[in-house]
């Protein structure tokens, strides 16, 4: 097989064209999500990593792979909105209590030998607060309006302006707050040395840096689809219902 030359794509659009590749971006703690626009020479760069070295592992990938991962990018607009409010929204609102009342139990016992942990569990625990808000703010108001827009498409009629002219003025709001989320794991993943259990850790201290880290690569997937794939989507297709 050829090998792809990387060097003329951002990090998003290399995960947009095969979402294998956030496993490789993810071991690199490569931002794929919040700053997928960033070239990927210059992602690998700003993590010290060769280039070509990242380039030859995600070659390989293509090589080996079995055609599971979704086509994300070939999804209709209102399929992948679906996808984020049924498995993303609801996963955050399901799984985001659990992990916090399990880190709460872990803070208490282990705080002492472990004082970071009441810094984690405070950045968690705001970071579902703020959660909520975006998810709230996407589900009333911009995503409702990115329905409208399709719907009107398919049934070949035009779709009356967004309320304050353009989407791209809440685009701009929610891809700032996924970025702030974005530097808030990167801070939890810091503090918790990547999320690696210290060696006195009990089953459930593992156990709640295991979700931690489930939880914020299900958010780095939500943020992707949203920032690389929906929203480009969306303002494409306000270009074409306003022309």
């Amino acid at each position: 097989m050829k090998q792809k030359n990387y060097n003329s794509y951002t990090v998003g659009q290399i995960v947009a064209g095969n979402f294998d590749a956030a496993k490789v971006f993810s071991r690199y703690r490569i931002d794929f999500c919040c700053h997928g626009h960033i070239p990927f020479a210059e992602a690998c760069r700003n993590r010290n990593l060769d280039p070509e070295a990242v380039a030859r592992e995600l070659n390989e990938l293509q090589e080996n792979a079995n055609g599971n991962a979704p086509d994300f990018p070939g999804w209709l607009i209102d399929l992948l909105i679906d996808y984020v409010l049924k498995i993303h929204h609801r996963g955050i609102r399901a799984k985001g209590p659990q992990t916090e009342a399990l880190l709460a139990k872990v803070t208490e016992v282990h705080a002492k030998n472990h004082p970071e942990l009441l810094q984690v569990q405070t950045l968690f625990r705001d970071s579902l607060r703020d959660l909520e808000n975006h998810l709230s703010k996407e589900e009333n108001v911009l995503f409702p309006y990115i329905y409208g827009m399709f719907q009107a498409k398919e049934e070949g009629v035009k779709v009356a302006k967004f309320h304050c002219g353009t989407i791209l003025h809440p685009i701009k709001v929610m891809e700032d707050e996924h970025s702030h989320e974005g530097e808030r794991f990167e801070r939890i993943s810091s503090l918790t040395n990547g999320f690696t259990a210290p060696e006195d850790a009990c089953a459930s201290f593992r156990l709640a840096l295991q979700q931690l880290k489930q939880f914020e690569e299900a958010l780095h997937e939500h943020i992707h689809l949203e920032n690389n794939i929906i929203f480009p989507k969306a303002l494409e297709l306000e270009k074409e219902q306003t022309a």
